[in-house]
């Protein structure tokens, strides 16, 4: 107990994490499962959503202030600033175009970037322009673009190859945030939330000018945008509920994509920027198909390693054979078990054996085979036959045993009656307790 005056109430194994640990991998894979599939779904419906804003932004710039204009079915009326990109629709509510252009473009960037790097929102949001090197191949001259991400969490850095896919993006951001009149990135001094610091000044390729100031996005701003392509597409999970996307959930289908894919694990722990290999492995959501696959390929391994003979198609006579052992089971009082193509140890003695499964409707013959049996070991007895005394014993008790089997499959148990116990007061004086002791003597007696 050591030096405390009572034991702690809190219990060793009500510390222990492990349960919940499992629980929420079990919740994370299970959500991996179902997003991975819809990814690319997903990814599109960003590119159509940014698409659609965009023709809705270029409708509007080509008329002038106050004019009317129609998309589709409905129409809109520019407002008279020729500075702002609003208008309103025929109820007339006010539409900010270029600020939902806006919001489609970085929700389709975020999806892009964060799918074909699988980085944590943090780095993304901290992705500068130094961070786009390049590398040489030292045995084909070949340049190779490679993306530095910056450590975040684990306080790593890393460098990640870039895609054509993903170079196409980048571009595509680089363009969007160069200043109009000097074709650079503006710097900026963002503030980590993380460290409580504020970060040196850096060409963030996140960035938006918001009232002429520019300013590094928020991971807030990033989740409301991708809830906006998931109300433009109204995709949903198999119960009917949003099957919404975080930014983490990218980094995890990432992760297991490339596992299932062929990459080592320990590559993909380097690319994740994970310390240790258990996190990657965490990240991994193992998927049914894999152990289908697995159990299958291992199947066919041990068949190779068998005798073909074992697997080879039957003849009909061995075919036959299989299935008259099925008919041959049944005998006068039950059911045998035993295994095809092995003899009886008992050389039919039934009654004797341990495979004989008694059938509760045969219970009259089974005791005519009893008293049979005690008729003949006391005639044995009496003849002076003790050789065969030893033999129908082993026999009767064999009987009696399928009897008292029959017993417990057809009751379910007898109830006893335990009686109601006798609660007594509280407080006695000396007169009840000598009444009480003596009436408990007679109950006894």
């Amino acid at each position: 107990m050591g030096p405390w005056v009572a034991p702690c109430p809190i219990k060793e194994a009500e510390t222990i994490d492990g349960k919940r640990v499992k629980r929420v991998k079990a919740r994370m894979d299970q959500r991996t499962r179902e997003r991975l599939p819809a990814l690319e779904t997903f990814a599109k419906a960003a590119t159509d959503h940014y698409r659609h804003h965009t023709t809705r932004l270029q409708a509007l710039l080509a008329v002038p202030p106050g004019a009317t204009f129609t998309l589709g079915d409905a129409v809109y009326t520019r407002t008279k600033n020729a500075a702002s990109a609003n208008a309103r629709d025929s109820h007339g509510v006010l539409l900010r175009f270029d600020q939902a252009e806006h919001r489609a473009f970085w929700a389709w960037a975020t999806v892009e970037f964060l799918r074909h790097t699988g980085v944590r929102i943090e780095e993304m949001l901290e992705t500068s322009h130094h961070a786009l090197i390049q590398y040489r191949l030292p045995t084909t001259g070949e340049i190779v673009p490679l993306l530095q991400i910056a450590p975040s969490k684990s306080d790593q850095e890393r460098v990640l190859l870039v895609s054509p896919e993903l170079a196409d993006v980048l571009a595509t951001i680089i363009r969007r945030v160069r200043a109009p009149r000097t074709g650079a990135i503006p710097l900026l001094a963002a503030y980590d939330y993380e460290e409580r610091t504020w970060n040196p000044l850096a060409p963030l390729l996140f960035q938006w000018d918001r009232g002429g100031e520019n300013c590094r996005m928020s991971g807030e701003f990033i989740r409301d945008a991708l809830a906006e392509v998931l109300a433009f597409i109204g995709l949903t999970d198999s119960t009917g509920q949003p099957l919404n996307f975080t930014p983490h959930d990218f980094r995890r289908m990432f992760i297991t994509d490339a596992i299932r894919s062929g990459l080592p694990p320990h590559i993909a722990q380097v690319i994740a920027g994970h310390t240790n290999i258990n996190t990657t492995m965490g990240y991994h959501a193992i998927y049914p198909t894999e152990t289908i696959e697995a159990h299958r390929a291992f199947i066919a391994r041990r068949r190779a390693s068998r005798p073909s003979e074992e697997y080879r198609t039957p003849t009909e006579e061995e075919w036959d054979a299989f299935l008259a052992h099925f008919e041959k089971r049944k005998v006068s009082i039950g059911t045998c078990g035993r295994a095809f193509s092995t003899p009886c140890v008992h050389e039919h003695a039934c009654v004797r054996c341990s495979f004989l499964r008694p059938d509760p409707a045969q219970r009259g013959r089974l005791e005519e085979i009893r008293d049979n049996l005690v008729a003949r070991i006391a005639e044995a007895e009496r003849e002076g036959w003790l050789g065969e005394v030893e033999g129908l014993r082993v026999s009767l008790a064999g009987a009696e045993d399928k009897l008292v089997h029959m017993d417990r499959q057809t009751s379910g148990g007898t109830a006893i009656d335990l009686g109601m116990p006798r609660i007594a007061s509280a407080q006695f004086t000396e007169v009840e307790r000598t009444a009480s002791l003596a009436q408990s003597l007679d109950d006894q007696q």
